[in-house]
């Protein structure tokens, strides 16, 4: 077995909650409503480019050539591809970029940048790569599972979105970090491949939150 077999099995319970929440379901068949999405819409832009540096450190952390160009061309069209389209798609929300460069992040993006900052900067390479796979490889299922829905990727407002994630190209992306994580597993003792697990199944729980957190639009309990 694989080692992402092995991950993808330790987190499937979670896996398909994220995959069955509302917030999810309701993108699927039109019905999310567009106030939640606006607000998901900006915590993933604050979201982005924390992500972002966590590609930075993977080309820092590399030792080889050609992971270390990988990672820095996710950096690349992370800050200058994926941003720019999230702004342009903003503005079908009527979100502004002045909006979105002085938007604050809700507890749950703060807790969950901190928690994969933290691991990737402190860790080896497999535990960065471990921190910032679940987000990829869920988005890419999620985006797929979607777009086999009737009229999905047709939707004015989240078809695009749909479309952007079950496409070619993400998933391209989605499969290069899995491949890269079967390969750093490779000949490690099990106590680090737990620990690879831990940091897999923690970053899967925030992806759940997260989801959670942009249907409720939750900020600060105590800003209420």
């Amino acid at each position: 077995m694989k080692f992402s077999q092995r991950l993808y099995a330790k987190v499937l319970p979670i896996w398909n909650r994220n995959h069955t929440h509302p917030f999810v379901l309701q993108m699927g068949d039109g019905t999310l409503e567009k106030e939640k999405f606006r607000f998901y819409m900006i915590q993933d832009y604050i979201y982005l480019i924390e992500y972002a540096k966590v590609f930075a450190l993977g080309a820092v952390k590399a030792t080889d050539l050609e992971t270390m160009g990988k990672f820095a061309a996710l950096l690349h069209s992370t800050l200058n591809e994926e941003m720019e389209l999230h702004r342009q798609y903003a503005k079908r929300f009527d979100i502004s970029v002045e909006e979105l460069e002085i938007a604050k992040p809700s507890p749950t993006t703060l807790a969950y940048t901190h928690y994969m900052l933290h691991v990737s900067q402190n860790g080896t390479l497999a535990e960065l790569v471990s921190a910032l796979l679940p987000c990829m490889w869920s988005y890419w299922e999620i985006g797929k599972e979607l777009n086999q829905r009737k009229g999905a990727s047709d939707n004015e407002f989240y078809g695009e979105w749909i479309s952007m994630y079950a496409s070619d190209e993400f998933g391209q992306l989605a499969t290069w970090c899995i491949d890269l994580i079967d390969q750093l597993a490779e000949g490690k003792p099990e106590s680090e491949l737990e620990k690879l697990e831990d940091i897999f199944l923690n970053t899967t729980r925030f992806e759940y939150m997260f989801w959670d957190m942009a249907y409720q639009e939750a900020m600060w309990p105590t800003d209420e």
